[in-house]
């Protein structure tokens, strides 16, 4: 530490200047030539010399040098100009010279704009209320206070309050609890007296964590993952931003939880990178992640939309991801990347910067990637730590043409510490910093060491923040720790909290240096996640190989294992009893573990798996575990008796998908009783495996069905017995939900399921509560990014579903409490754990809302009730009536509510909805068999309102697209000369006749010449018959010799234009069909 005891002081050369009578300027000049001097400013005087605004009548702490709180510099009588020059002269010329840049610096800030907010350190009022201490009101920065406001009325204590909970709840899924800390974003300290307050960042929410009482507040309103958190010093205004596309800022009120002000759009090319506040909390200072990052100075706190000045950085300069008002002057800003730092200094027009250049030349030493800048006490001077332990200490250039604020150099580079320096910060008179092993350093104004702590076992720190409090006074009986110098002071520094790589917090109370985990939680991947079948129980593991067993109710942790040799877990389930626990590794490990101790079972996991094991569950009674792996591959496993024990065994494996298994699950034989075991696959085939005759090393298989032809299906689940028929119940990518008879493997009924940005990914039958007044089932699931509520039975009604966004990088996989009243959502990427408290009575009354019968069913037609769809589709319908009755008849016409069951394709054509042979044979199947199960018969013909259904649930979700012909023609075509992809006319034709649902050449030549308006329209179904004769040739001369995917769609198919512009995201779609 040698380096570390060098004086940081930095002479200036002399020269002489001429003194002025003194002025307003040049009072404020001396007040800058006295932080050149080390001598602090008021504003920035330790604030345990001043007078706590919050605590009016709270004790001044002793110190033998320094102004006491009760002192003003303001007070002090103006001395005679003769006197002045007395003492100018009296120092050396060098002061003389920082003198008159101090006045030229001081001129130039009095034109910049000042924070006219009466909030934050040195400029706070709090206005006391006539409860008492501590019960101060506050209204926004600039903002008029509101008398009936909560935020003008809340105080520190408001949020954590008991009060009673509201008896109706808006929503049927509201977020009740957060596990897990986006350990990328720093921790700060709220509140540190009478209980510990500490906020942090979870995927897209940001959580209020009162540690001492074990509750959470969770503050929504991104839909993107956080990426900074920035608080006012008050600790009042808390400040959150994302990178999602719609780039928000959001400021909070922590004493009341409400958010005060939006700023929308700030970053739109790539979002809000870092961000700072200013002390008095008035304004904001954002970077934007663009590839030409964009500085931008925000007045928060006023009804402006557009940035108060920006600037533009050049990419030279690195990735700007830091950045910190200067806490002396707001108008001053420093920013840096690992390569560069950059100062700034700002008023109302324009932002300016300077960006100094450090080499390995500059003090012939390698000097590291930077980390964290702050601005010393000194308010010139500025500090950066590197990642070889550095600190580089800046200062204002001293040459008069360059004497702005913002114009420093790199004056000296200080070696303090062998490890890196991951976070600096300056708290009273101490520098702080932490580094890459965990440990927190304290040193003086003039860098010498004070003291360290190195016994946190944490991994590299991420953050450090202390608390607003004041420190006890060092009397006799307290406990501070004594500095490293020969005097061994009490080193008097206030509690704070400090947060590590490793998504650990702690909390270190200075006095005594008592420490306490405030948040241990996963730091990788988190995907594995299962509820007890009968406790309010939930299990988790990650990739960090942590399984952790939580009581959800009282939010207590339970007890973990770590695993060493298999860390990545990835998916685990409870058997039905809660007795064992089953856990996949992403090595193909599986291990089955005692549910209450977390100990094997067996002597050694089972290996058989080579790759990541994705799905694993038990059968309805614990005899069976199941798994499938990424090599597509089912392996079982069963409970055999040897000599009086019961030990699980090895049965077999069967790879009988040949792409991904989407969905494995358990059920029960209807005649046997035994389990049933069935494998879904993106192969679009549903494979029932046959458990009673296998034997070990010989899993057989009952019945491989093909139930898809062109969606793919993504998840299963059994549908409940609202009816007679036993169904599976399964949701495909093209946001449709299908029953299949569970014996016969018959689609008997297709719908449309949640419409919500992309395609059901995992679905799950929602428990029923035993107090559940309705008596209905609902299905639980989640898309990509949301989880959602679905009330059964399924009929296509958008109203009888509900989703909100928890996870926006993606939801991995979900699980659902023993009694319906949660649903918790693992986040795969964030980290985190978010549990869902279920609200049915909303859901109820939203789809009520919705409309009853055939209400909800209009609103899904382009027009609704009253628009031309529907009136076409009643001209059809009694149309369908005079064919069956024969168009040329003279006979009395028989009109109907009803037509033949046999004219619905016609229908569907018709509306512009053109399904394969197969989904026709589905749609006929789905109302012929109907009422088969009541009474014994077919039905064979369908009304208005079912055919109505029918069209709504069958018809592609959002329509034709013209994307699906541009890849199918990518596919199967060649590039021709003008760089597109086309196919050959013989090929085509062959391809036809060949590939999918084959035509006959005499369909096909049907089909075509009605197509090219060679054959009168409706061919045979409206003439009866057809004439082939000579199709040949008339097709070879309407149908080019090259086909391009443009040809095909308008000229032969007679669609719209086609017009081929960048595929739209299936978010886009779902927004323009709810539109």
């Amino acid at each position: 530490m040698s380096d570390a005891s060098e004086s940081m002081v930095i002479e200036p050369p002399a020269q002489e200047v001429k003194q002025a009578p003194q002025t307003e300027a040049d009072t404020e000049a001396e007040q800058l030539s006295k932080e050149d001097k080390g001598e602090r400013p008021a504003s920035a005087e330790d604030p345990r010399k001043q007078e706590p605004h919050s605590r009016p009548d709270s004790g001044h702490l002793h110190h033998d040098e320094g102004q006491t709180a009760g002192e003003k510099v303001e007070e002090e009588p103006e001395k005679p100009v003769e006197e002045q020059e007395t003492s100018h002269d009296k120092h050396q010329g060098g002061q003389e010279e920082e003198d008159q840049e101090s006045q030229e610096m001081s001129q130039e800030a009095a034109e910049l704009p000042r924070g006219d907010l009466a909030l934050g350190s040195g400029e706070s009022s709090l206005r006391e209320s006539e409860g008492g201490e501590g019960k101060g009101k506050h209204s926004p920065p600039g903002g008029d206070p509101l008398e009936d406001s909560l935020v003008y009325t809340a105080t520190p204590r408001t949020l954590f309050e008991e009060k009673e909970e509201p008896l109706v709840k808006a929503h049927p899924l509201n977020l009740e609890w957060v596990f897990g800390i986006n350990q990328n974003l720093p921790v700060f300290s709220l509140q540190d007296e009478g209980r510990i307050v500490i906020l942090y960042g979870s995927s897209h929410t940001v959580v209020m964590y009162d540690y001492t009482n074990n509750t959470q507040h969770i503050l929504q309103g991104h839909c993107s993952t956080i990426s900074c958190l920035c608080v006012s010093e008050d600790r009042r205004w808390v400040a959150s931003a994302d990178k999602g596309p719609e780039s928000l800022v959001i400021i909070w009120d922590s004493y009341s939880g409400i958010p005060v002000q939006t700023l929308f759009h700030c970053h739109p090319e790539g979002g809000v990178l870092a961000m700072a506040m200013t002390p008095d909390a008035k304004y904001v200072a954002t970077i934007g992640a663009e590839a030409a990052q964009r500085v931008c100075i925000w007045d928060w706190s006023s009804q402006r939309e557009d940035p108060v000045c920006t600037a533009e950085l050049s990419a030279a300069y690195g990735v700007q991801d830091y950045i910190l008002f200067n806490p002396s002057d707001c108008t001053q800003l420093v920013s840096n990347s690992e390569s560069q730092v950059v100062f700034y200094s700002w008023n109302n027009e324009k932002l300016e910067y300077t960006v100094p250049q450090v080499t390995e030349k500059s003090f012939n030493k390698v000097v590291g990637s930077f980390s964290q800048t702050v601005f010393h006490f000194r308010a010139s001077r500025a500090l950066t730590g590197t990642s070889l332990g550095n600190l580089v200490v800046w200062d204002r250039i001293r040459i008069p043409t360059l004497l702005k604020p913002h114009n420093k150099q790199a004056k000296k580079m200080m070696h303090v510490q062998k490890d890196s320096i991951t976070v600096l910060t300056v708290t009273d008179s101490y520098i702080v910093t932490g580094d890459s092993k965990g440990h927190v350093k304290f040193f003086s104004d003039q860098l010498l060491l004070l003291t360290w702590y190195n016994h946190f076992n944490l991994d590299p720190v991420r953050s450090i923040s202390f608390a607003k409090e004041l420190p006890s006074l060092a009397r006799g009986e307290t406990a501070y720790p004594s500095d490293c110098t020969i005097k061994a002071d009490k080193l008097i520094i206030r509690n704070f909290v400090i947060s590590a790589t490793d998504a650990v917090v702690l909390h270190v109370a200075a006095e005594a240096t008592q420490v306490n985990t405030l948040v241990q939680e996963h730091c990788k991947p988190l995907h594995a996640v299962a509820c007890h079948p009968a406790q309010p129980v939930i299990c988790m593991g990650s990739y960090c190989g942590v399984l952790k067993v939580w009581d959800y109710q009282c939010k207590k942790y339970i007890c973990s294992r770590i695993f060493e040799k298999e860390n990545e877990i990835n998916c685990l389930t409870y058997d039905p009893k809660g007795l064992l626990i089953g856990v996949g590794f992403a090595s193909g490990a599986v291990y089955i573990l005692d549910a209450l101790s977390l100990n094997n079972v067996c002597s050694e996991p089972f290996g058989y798996a080579k790759d990541t094991i994705t799905h694993i569950t038990f059968s309805s009674d614990s005899k069976y575990l199941a798994t499938a792996d990424a090599e597509f591959t089912i392996t079982v496993f069963n409970l055999v008796s040897k000599n009086g024990e019961k030990s699980w065994q090895y049965l077999g494996r069967q790879r009988a998908h040949y792409k991904p298994i989407q969905d494995i699950m358990f059920g029960i034989n209807l005649d046997s009783k035994m389990p049933r075991l069935l494998s879904l696959g993106m192969d679009r085939v549903l494979v029932e495996y046959d458990l009673s005759d296998s034997s070990k090393d010989d899993l057989r298989i009952v019945a491989s069905d093909h139930i898809e032809q062109s969606a793919v299906a993504k998840c299963m689940t059994w549908y409940p017995p609202v009816t007679k028929e036993s169904f599976i119940l399964t949701a495909n990518d093209q946001f449709k939900m299908k029953l299949y008879n569970s014996t016969t493997k018959m689609c008997r009924k297709t719908l449309l399921g949640p419409t919500y940005g992309s395609p059901l990914k995992k679905i799950a039958l929602l428990p029923v509560a035993c107090s559940n007044e309705l008596k209905t089932s609902y299905l639980a699931y989640i898309t990509e990014d949301q989880v959602g509520l679905q009330i059964l039975p399924v009929d296509g009604n958008p109203h009888k579903s509900s989703a909100v966004v928890c996870h926006p990088e993606g939801v991995s996989s979900f699980a659902c409490s023993y009694d319906g009243k949660y649903v918790f959502t693992a986040g795969g990427g964030d980290f985190t754990v978010f549990s869902w408290e279920t609200n049915m009575n909303a859901l109820e009354a939203a789809a009520c809302l919705g409309g009853k019968d055939l209400v909800p069913f209009y609103s899904l037609l382009e027009g609704g009730r009253d628009g031309e769809l529907f009136r076409e589709l009643e001209d059809y319908f009694y149309y369908c009536q005079l064919r069956t009755q024969g168009i040329d008849t003279m006979e009395t016409r028989q009109v109907s509510t009803k037509i033949p069951l046999t004219e619905t394709p016609f229908v569907m054509r018709a509306l512009g909805f053109y399904p394969t042979e197969q989904e026709v044979e589905d749609m006929l199947n789905e109302v012929k068999f109907s009422k088969y199960v009541d009474t014994g018969k077919y039905v064979i013909d369908i009304d208005l309102a079912d055919l109505l259904k029918l069209y709504i649930n069958h018809r592609p979700a959002f329509g034709i697209s013209a994307y699906e012909l541009q890849h199918a023609f990518e596919v199967l075509g060649l590039q021709n000369e003008n760089c597109g992809n086309a196919l050959n006319r013989g090929e085509l034709l062959q391809l036809l006749q060949s590939t999918g649902e084959h035509m006959t050449e005499e369909e096909l030549a049907e089909y075509f010449s009605t197509l090219l308006g060679l054959n009168p329209e409706g061919g045979r179904s409206e003439l009866g018959n057809y004439d082939s004769a000579g199709s040949k040739h008339l097709l070879e001369n309407a149908i080019p010799e090259e086909i391009t995917a443009e040809m095909f769609t308008v000229d032969i198919l007679g669609l719209p234009t086609f017009i081929l512009g960048p595929e739209p995201s299936e978010e886009q779609l779902t927004a323009q069909e709810s539109e």
